[in-house]
């Protein structure tokens, strides 16, 4: 018994912010944007919420796999900037959409959120817990930006993206792994608010997303390959075997060193960073929407996917289409 993807979907917000735009703003420009990162634009919320973008993903997910929301078992929603901290955002998502019957709770695992909520569908599942289940990463990452400074704000937009799985009896998810390196947190992190009690006060009051560049890039180029190549084994399968590798949208340079180290060719790395950016736990779940709108997912297809981001988080999980 395994799991598969039957629907996607994804929203954005309206504004469409280039790097021209941002150049207005700050010193920078088109051009070193795009040959730093491979960003030409993205999204950025003018007043849409993580939790409304992520429930209009999940309503076109569930159109595109030909159900209705009463039917959804389990409901899991990964983010990292969510606007209230009670109720979680997957119970707003469940009021929003009308899936009542759901059970519904969030994951934060940063940009490798999506991945680590598909395996966690995949356990309640192949335990015989749930039949089905509604995956939605989202973020509304721009509220947690310091935008004066131009080397991180650049690199990420606001979007949801979705997927609906079901139980079925033949190939699915046919390997995976999954990890995390709390150690080496401190590359990529964001304060959140302070300790404010009337024994303790903290002078915190939450902070922006802090990044050391380098050591993130030097982190995914050497631990994601290693963690495709883990699930590849897993599958019983080889590189050359995949037919599309859907990574974590973060960085062109990142990606092309991946594909480098794995001997294989750009043409199975789509992206979509150059037009929505780093969306976090968004990024894996847009770019699978826009390649099954087009075409170019079909059954029967092997497709790896990886997320990587803070915790220090990665993992990889390689399917059956």
């Amino acid at each position: 018994m395994s799991i598969r993807i039957i629907g996607t979907g994804s929203a954005l917000p309206e504004r469409c912010v280039t790097n021209d735009d941002l150049a207005k703003l700050m010193d920078t420009s088109d051009e070193w944007i795009r040959e730093r990162t491979g960003i030409g634009s993205r999204y950025l919320s003018t007043g849409e919420t993580v939790a409304y973008l992520a429930g209009k993903a999940c309503e076109r997910a569930l159109e595109n796999a030909g159900k209705e929301a009463e039917e959804v078992e389990l409901l899991l929603a990964a983010t990292c900037s969510p606007e209230m901290a009670l109720p979680c955002t997957a119970c707003q998502i469940q009021a929003q959409i009308g899936a009542g019957g759901a059970a519904a709770f969030d994951l934060n695992a940063a940009c490798a959120g999506f991945l680590f909520a598909l395996h966690t569908a995949y356990a309640y599942i192949e335990a015989g817990i749930y039949k089905n289940a509604l995956i939605v990463g989202a973020e509304v990452l721009s509220k947690l930006m310091d935008w004066t400074d131009r080397g991180t704000c650049i690199l990420f937009g606001d979007g949801a993206g979705a997927v609906f799985v079901e139980k079925c009896g033949e190939s699915g998810i046919l390997g995976f792994s999954q990890h995390s390196d709390g150690a080496r947190g401190g590359v990529l992190s964001c304060a959140a608010r302070g300790l404010h009690n009337p024994y303790f006060k903290d002078a915190s009051e939450g902070g922006f997303v802090r990044m050391d560049g380098r050591e993130v890039f030097a982190f995914a180029v050497r631990q994601v390959p290693a963690a495709i190549s883990e699930a590849l084994e897993k599958a019983r399968l080889r590189p050359e075997d995949v037919d599309l590798y859907v990574l974590h949208q973060a960085n062109k340079r990142i990606i092309e060193g991946i594909a480098k180290r794995l001997g294989v060719g750009p043409e199975k790395f789509p992206i979509n960073l150059d037009r929505v950016g780093n969306t976090s736990s968004a990024a894996i779940p847009l770019l699978l929407d826009e390649l099954n709108g087009a075409g170019r997912l079909r059954r029967g297809m092997t497709v790896a996917l990886s997320g990587f981001g803070a915790g220090l988080t990665y993992g990889a999980c390689v399917l059956k289409w």
